[in-house]
């Protein structure tokens, strides 16, 4: 198939916009109109992983981490980023990332750990601004049902676990169409008044041209009336880090051997243990040092990520238990995300997981 097939699909779950202002997701290298017959899947894009994509005969890397994360001024194979880069263009091999959007996602790469973890009740933990938008049209009522239905079926009217959700008014809209129009009802040059319903719904800000392209199909106008409204509420299905709870509380030091056990982890750094059972529990794969206040206001009493500083641990303040299992450690079972999601939409297509081993940090024990 053609990679734009996979690559909207992918986008369809995680979304571009849902990436953070730092991050390079998206296709880094390769034309959407490639053709392709077997990706590699793999947390990092390194020359071993490209090296092993040719030897498959993969068309295509997707990996959680973009081999560019900054522009590149040169190319003379002095980075292991410039030689992975070429060595991809030069051997026909596309490069996908999908990172932090994926991580940002309800079920993506945080709820994957919450589910290794077995954590219950799971929300996000910091819940994004500024990604729902408010559409307000007016319809008449012969065509209301159809206009409504036609933004639903779009991706209107969705709010946690509600969906199809409008707010409806009637009223009286009035229109003259000059000697150009033919309007669906009154006649050119007179006024009308018509029985109308005012129909207003949310949708997501990433979905607007969709919506807006079904509100014309389905409107009966020539010409649409229609206002769009920035909102700044949460969108609590999209955002960074999780929360959960464990089903029977435990002590702290079982607690982190369970973790070293599901989480495939050489050791643990944590701060003193607050002598209080761990019952709920906040996560974030990656660097997630930036929550720990979040963490600390929803009432986790633990909270495990990754790439801690030293002087950073003296922020649990006795309040929480930080537990730093390792960057790599935290994010590894995202490929097998990745696999789940892709053969479940290409059932036929030929998918592989990595063999290289891409984490740089090794343990002496």
């Amino acid at each position: 198939m053609k990679l734009s097939a996979l690559t909207a699909y992918l986008e369809s779950l995680a979304p571009l916009v849902y990436q953070e202002d730092y991050d390079n997701a998206g296709l880094i290298v390769g034309h959407p109109d490639q053709e392709i017959s077997q990706a590699l899947l793999s947390l990092d894009c390194t020359e071993a992983v490209v090296d092993e994509a040719i030897a498959t005969g993969c068309q295509l890397i997707i990996s959680h981490h973009p081999i560019v994360f900054r522009g590149l001024k040169k190319f003379n194979s002095k980075t292991y980023v410039e030689r992975v880069v070429e060595k991809a263009i030069r051997k026909g091999i596309a490069l996908y990332a999908i990172h932090t959007n994926l991580d940002n996602v309800m079920h993506g790469v945080n709820n994957r750990i919450c589910d290794t973890l077995g954590l219950k009740n799971c929300r996000i933990l910091l819940p994004k601004h500024n990604l729902i938008k408010k559409l307000v049209t007016f319809v008449p009522h012969s065509h209301a049902d159809a206009v409504r239905e036609a933004l639903f079926a779009a991706g209107a009217g969705n709010i946690g676990n509600y969906s199809e959700v409008s707010f409806n008014a009637e009223g009286t809209g009035t229109f003259k169409g000059n000697e150009l129009t033919v309007p669906h009802v009154g006649e050119p040059g007179k006024r009308h008044r018509e029985s109308e319903v005012c129909i207003q719904t949310v949708y997501p800000a990433n979905l607007e041209s969709k919506i807006i392209m079904a509100l014309i199909l389905a409107h009966p106008y020539e010409e649409v009336a229609y206002d769009l409204y920035s909102l700044t509420n949460q969108n609590q299905q999209v955002g960074s880090g999780m929360i959960g709870e464990l089903e029977v509380p435990t002590n702290q030091e079982s607690f982190l051997f369970h973790v070293k056990d599901k989480m495939r982890t050489h050791v643990i750094r944590h701060t003193a243990f607050t002598h209080k059972p761990i019952k709920k529990v906040a996560v974030c794969g990656g660097s997630g040092g930036f929550l720990l206040k979040h963490a600390i206001a929803a009432g986790a009493d633990i909270f495990i990520t990754s790439d801690y500083k030293y002087h950073e641990f003296f922020d649990a303040g006795g309040k929480i238990v930080i537990a730093d299992i390792g960057h790599f450690e935290s994010e590894q079972f995202t490929v097998q995300l990745l696999y789940e999601i892709i053969r479940k939409k290409f059932p036929i297509f030929a998918v592989r997981l990595t063999e290289v081993n891409t984490n740089p940090v090794k343990y002496f024990i």
